[in-house]
């Protein structure tokens, strides 16, 4: 039976590059690959999944909270491949899983964890509930050297705990942050204990 993976890490630790990665060995094998990813990521371009590092694809489907995936047009396909997966409704992964089940395709999901808050998004806790794997992408603190495992918002270049859970941006809006430097620059830990 095929798998449901969930491949997570910190902002900049290289899962679109690897999402495009795992495309293009499918495909140079002959293997139909889809790729997917939320509508409301438009930072790249209206239809791209590009890496920082400068590789692109276009997607072949964007999804919104209430999509129907088309099951029939996936049939032939070897594998499906989700980008900023964090942003999907609970009922589109739900839609992932059955996929697994009634066709048989593997369907790897990559994004965030939680947001810049700590908080799991809805997409990432279902996610986290139902994948038959969860994988961590690792990258190191932009701070220190330490594993990241946080997401931190910057406003006009300062950590911030404040605005909107969904902000899209790169480098200039996030930094990936272990949980030392991420406490020490919000200090979100200790006013969490003082409650």
């Amino acid at each position: 039976m095929a798998k449901l993976y969930f491949r997570y890490g910190a902002v900049g630790s290289a899962k679109s590059l690897n999402l495009l990665a795992v495309a293009h060995a499918y495909r140079q094998q002959g293997k139909d690959v889809f790729l997917m990813k939320p509508e409301i990521d438009v930072r790249f371009g209206a239809q791209e999944i590009a890496s920082r590092a400068g590789l692109s694809k276009d997607a072949d489907l964007l999804l919104t909270d209430k999509t129907i995936l088309p099951l029939e047009a996936l049939q032939k396909t070897f594998c499906v491949l989700v980008d900023e997966a964090q942003f999907l409704s609970p009922y589109v992964i739900n839609q992932l899983r059955q996929m697994t089940l009634t066709l048989n395709i593997p369907v790897i999901c990559y994004g965030l964890r939680t947001d810049f808050r700590g908080e799991l998004f809805p997409g990432a806790k279902r996610l986290l509930e139902i994948a038959d794997a969860i994988e961590e992408v690792k990258t190191t603190c932009y701070y220190c050297n330490r594993k990241a495992v946080f997401n931190l918002k910057l406003l006009d270049g300062q950590p911030t705990l404040q605005g909107p859970t969904v902000e899209l941006g790169a480098e200039e809006k996030y930094h990936p942050a272990c949980p030392s430097c991420y406490h020490e620059k919000t200090k979100v830990f200790a006013a969490e204990n003082e409650q």
